[in-house]
């Protein structure tokens, strides 16, 4: 799967969700960067980045 497309459909599944309380979405595809705003006041932010497997761990793709 390719990050974009992963990025695109983790926008869906936040938009469409009424559970949780979501009031606002802004993208910065750049960045990579998702930040959801909730109808309590909270902000988070989701960095997208993939990532590959290395011995005890993982590491950036990039």
């Amino acid at each position: 799967m390719e990050l974009n497309y992963f990025k695109d459909k983790l926008f869906d599944l936040l938009n469409e969700s009424d559970e949780l309380g979501i009031a606002e979405l802004n993208v910065e595809d750049r960045k990579n960067l998702l930040t959801v705003g909730t109808k309590d006041g909270n902000v988070f932010e989701l960095v997208c980045r993939e990532v590959t497997e290395k011995e005890g761990g993982w590491k950036n793709a990039n």
